[in-house]
């Protein structure tokens, strides 16, 4: 494999691989049958170090990688190699991220987007599927597949008729394997409920981290919303419908620890602030937020966000809340990709909430704002919030 001389800024002499497609160009006039050897040698896009290449083959005016990635060019321009069908683009990738991403192609007037056909592995969200480029250091948790040794915990349907939403509310309750109504449960209560059962497989997580004993066994309420951008950022009806409906029917039903700190709020996204609000509006009756990429969006001068009209309610609450800051829970597990727009916002948060005397840990993880990126981060919210009997200390 060749290689390049560079001088570092002491003077060093280092040599460098080349990347995989400089080499490629380095043989001179690039024809179909090299193209074929060459992608049959790589998995795409090619990973080598910190470095990422993206590749698409196939006739056309002009190609991008479409993303979310805060700090990368948004659409990002691949270049033909030579007057081949192959085309390419390599940007840095830090160890450890975890990028979804698109193709856009123009042929003339005609534009079109879609996955990456060179590349198998795909996300899944209620916007549809999106391709994953996943650096060095980066795996998916083996607690999020099935694992045949763990008992499986049941999911109930039930349907709340609540007056302060004015309609039957669906909420799909996790009973964790070998129930007992003896015991005495904490409560989680996870806003956007389907969406979390749907794409983080939540339940087999659950299932996992209750066997491995990283987590105590817990009832969960997955809540779907009917009108999210309504009901969540800081809706009174649907805060009513959760502290004072829903909550109080669990509690009727099922064998839940009587105190706040068996109690939890989460949600990812506009779910964490409707988490967040409610907590507010109820302060004291919940113990914990589990906040994931929460939409924290607020301003310090004027009220031009920048997020459209969705956004003013969120940032009327952020902006109230932080002219006055309160503490509604005793503790916040805070989680953000360092590659999405809100990462400035739950950063500039965390000092805030700590100011008011609740205990704060925030993590961040190199991804962006998706699905997977939240689930890869459940066990070590879930475990420092409701931690099981084990002897592993998350802190």
């Amino acid at each position: 494999m060749s290689a390049e001389t560079f001088r570092t800024p002491g003077g060093l002499r280092r040599r460098a691989q080349k990347l995989a497609i400089n080499r490629l160009r380095d043989r001179g006039p690039v024809d179909e049958e090299l193209v074929d050897r060459f992608l049959a040698r790589h998995q795409v896009p090619i990973i080598e170090g910190e470095r990422a290449t993206f590749l698409y083959r196939g006739d056309a005016d002009e190609v991008w990688v479409r993303h979310r990635v805060v700090g990368l060019p948004d659409p990002l321009p691949l270049r033909r190699i030579g007057s081949s069908s192959l085309w390419a683009a390599t940007c840095d990738l830090p160890t450890g991220s975890r990028v979804e991403y698109q193709l856009e192609t123009r042929r003339g007037d005609h534009y079109e987007r879609f996955n990456d056909p060179l590349n198998p592995r795909l996300a899944a969200s209620p916007l549809g599927s999106s391709s994953v480029c996943a650096a060095i250091g980066y795996a998916v948790p083996e607690w999020v597949h099935h694992d045949s040794e763990a008992r499986e915990g049941e999911l109930v349907s039930e349907v709340v008729r609540s007056k302060a939403l004015r309609r039957d509310q669906e909420v799909l309750l996790y009973l964790p394997a070998r129930f007992n109504r003896a015991a005495r449960y904490p409560l989680l209560i996870v806003h956007d409920g389907t969406d979390y059962l749907g794409y983080t497989a939540m339940k087999t997580v659950l299932d996992n981290l209750i066997h491995r004993l990283d987590i105590a066994p817990m009832i969960v309420a997955f809540v779907p919303p009917r009108d999210r951008l309504k009901e969540y950022p800081n809706h009174a009806p649907h805060a009513r419908f959760i502290a004072r409906e829903l909550l109080p029917l669990l509690a009727e039903r099922f064998p839940l620890q009587d105190n706040p700190s068996g109690r939890t709020l989460m949600g990812s996204s506009f779910g964490g602030i409707a988490a967040l609000s409610t907590a507010v509006r109820y302060p004291g009756v919940f113990g914990s937020l589990f906040l994931q990429s929460a939409s924290l969006v607020f301003t310090d001068i004027g009220t031009d966000h920048g997020g459209g009209p969705a956004f003013d309610p969120v940032v009327k609450f952020m902006n109230k809340y932080r002219a006055r800051p309160t503490a509604p829970v005793e503790r916040i597990f805070m989680t953000c990709g360092m590659y999405e727009p809100l990462i400035t916002p739950n950063r500039s948060m965390v000092p805030v909430f700590r100011s008011t005397g609740m205990t704060v840990k925030y993590t961040e993880a190199r991804d962006g704002h998706n699905w997977e990126n939240w689930r890869d981060q459940l066990r070590d919210g879930l475990s420092w919030l409701h931690p099981g009997p084990q002897l592993f200390v998350y802190e």
